[in-house]
């Protein structure tokens, strides 16, 4: 059974552990690997946001930079152009919360103060000094998610000798960054990262293995919707490529369900909330 967690965020709190949240992925890039370029028009982003919402999704992620292998970064003037306008079309309009994924504390700063509850930050704090200081500030609830090496060396990384007890380690160490910058223990979930900074064989290794990051006594967030390392686990047979990555995807999920994630980060809302509640049941 998963241990019971409160996540407080400045406007609400989610219960975790009694059945799994799902995050819903809402990437308003022209570059993402997955929807590249759908939602560029806030208006469109909005609308999809609503409708994640109505098919379950617990919490909608922002996300105004792609950070898939080969993506180059943007300006913060551009993530912000891209980002503050859907938040500001959410304002008031959602009955669940808003995250902005991204590692900048300014784009944090104006996210947050439009209204945004949580900061899913894929550098864990290392690539900003002052996001710690930011989150803080507003009280936000914040996803620290493992990865390795510079945002332009994320996906170039060199194995680890043990990559269970390195995301262990290097997660503790964030953790520990964010509470002494004043972050509540209860406002924080950890994220292994899966696919950054990890090999196909070394992201699966901490799939199967979950329970030793959850003994860090946090909620866990999986994020492996659509990912690459699961088109090298599948079949090199006649493939459909959208058919394909929403059963890898389901698989990953019900795998780090029964492992112990307490939220799931996904693409596909309406199929994996499906899945999840019948995971749940079971």
């Amino acid at each position: 059974m998963r241990k019971l967690f409160t996540w407080t965020l400045p406007q609400t709190t989610l219960n975790l552990g009694q059945r799994t949240l799902v995050m819903g992925v809402l990437n308003v890039t022209p570059d993402s690997f997955s929807e590249g370029g759908k939602h560029l028009d806030p208006k469109v982003a909005a609308n999809r946001a609503r409708e994640m919402q109505d098919q379950g999704a617990d919490v909608i992620d922002i996300g105004g930079e792609s950070s898939r292998p080969g993506s180059i970064a943007v300006s913060e003037e551009e993530e912000l152009r891209r980002v503050l306008p859907v938040v500001k079309a959410l304002a008031g309009t959602l009955s669940i919360p808003v995250s902005v994924d991204t590692y900048r504390a300014e784009v944090a700063e104006k996210a947050l103060g439009e209204g945004a509850q949580i900061i899913n930050d894929i550098s864990a704090f290392r690539f900003d000094s002052e996001m710690p200081r930011t989150v803080s500030r507003y009280g936000a609830g914040v996803v620290l998610m493992h990865s390795r090496g510079e945002r332009e060396t994320l996906h170039l990384q060199l194995p680890m000798a043990d990559p269970v007890q390195t995301v262990r380690c290097e997660l503790t160490k964030a953790i520990r960054n964010a509470e002494e910058a004043g972050i509540s223990k209860s406002a924080i979930v950890i994220d292994p990262g899966i696919g950054f900074g990890k090999s196909a064989e070394e992201s699966k290794t901490v799939l199967r293995n979950l329970e030793a990051v959850s003994q860090l006594e946090y909620p866990l967030l999986v994020g492996t919707s659509r990912k690459s390392f699961l088109r090298r686990i599948e079949s090199k047979g006649f493939r459909d490529e959208t058919v394909d990555r929403l059963w890898g995807t389901a698989a990953s999920v019900a795998s780090a369900v029964f492992h112990g994630a307490h939220i799931v980060r996904v693409h596909d809302v309406a199929e994996i909330r499906r899945l999840v509640d019948v995971l749940d049941a079971l």
